[in-house]
């Protein structure tokens, strides 16, 4: 996602000064696409830009990058961070406190869609944080995306997007489910494709992750541990509102057997491996 942004952005004619991936070889590369530096270091990232966007795992990493070796506060007096990785709304909130005593500014811009959209510059973004600093770089934003919304205060957008999330993976599980026992009744499954989008069981889901389902087709664009991983953040802001989400337990339950079973690296497509007849989940 971070690379495809990046050569975006070097398409619509911004200047881009450095990058940074753990894999150094990935790094070189997108530099060399790009015209960036390679940095060797975090902070010598921060050192050469004016706006350093972070895409990131998870909350472990997140703390990583900001708070361990050679950090990327360091000297960021005046940068303008903005973080698009899926993460808790507890990080955000911190890291726009810290920023702060460093003298710099963060934003949330939380990313909907996936690679292809992340390099073609239509990406849905959720922003969070102070509404007078996206105002200030809306514009750049803007080119990265097919349509934005700013949300509110920092934490809210990641708020927002653990609930897409969460919907999303629930309706994903519900289609494996629905086309596996589908198959199990021995039912023409394209023609059972086409009953759910004329009726109440259509969803966009069925649109973009039916067909890999059927076909056993998955190849990663938002993959079953980070399926998890989101589903799970949903489940813990549910448990600080004393909420009972048990649909989105079972959901969350599903994606984590894929990583049981050694299945986390496939697009969350793939939980239909759980559901079908004969395949890997299932006797």
């Amino acid at each position: 996602m971070g690379a495809n942004m990046a050569r975006r952005l070097k398409d619509c004619g911004y200047i881009l000064s450095g990058v940074y991936d753990i894999n150094v070889e990935i790094a070189k590369e997108l530099a060399g696409e790009t015209g960036a530096t390679a940095c060797s270091s975090l902070a010598e990232v921060t050192d050469c830009s004016d706006i350093v966007f972070t895409v990131v795992t998870n909350d472990a990493a997140m703390d990583a990058i900001f708070f361990g070796d050679n950090n990327l506060f360091t000297g960021a007096e005046g940068r303008l961070f903005i973080n698009c990785a899926t993460l808790s709304p507890d990080i955000h909130r911190k890291l726009e406190v810290e920023a702060a005593k460093f003298g710099a500014q963060t934003l949330e811009a939380c990313m909907a869609s996936s690679i292809p959209q992340a390099r073609n510059g239509e990406l849905y973004l959720m922003i969070g944080g102070n509404e007078d600093t996206f105002n200030a770089v809306r514009p750049l934003l803007e080119d990265m995306s097919k349509d934005l919304s700013y949300v509110g205060e920092a934490g809210k957008a990641a708020e927002v997007k653990a609930l897409v999330n969460m919907v999303m993976n629930i309706n994903t599980a519900a289609l494996a489910e629905g086309l596996g026992l589908g198959q199990a009744l021995g039912l023409d499954l394209e023609m059972l494709c086409q009953v759910f989008s004329q009726t109440g069981a259509n969803s966009r889901v069925l649109e973009t992750d039916a067909e890999d389902m059927l076909g056993r087709d998955h190849e990663c664009y938002f993959s079953c541990e980070h399926a998890a991983k989101d589903s799970g953040i949903a489940l813990d802001m549910a448990g600080k509102q004393s909420l009972s989400l048990p649909l989105a337990r079972a959901t969350f339950e599903q994606y984590k057997r894929m990583m049981d079973l050694g299945l986390g690296e496939y697009d969350k497509s793939g939980v239909a491996e759980l559901t079908f007849p004969g395949r890997k989940g299932t006797a």
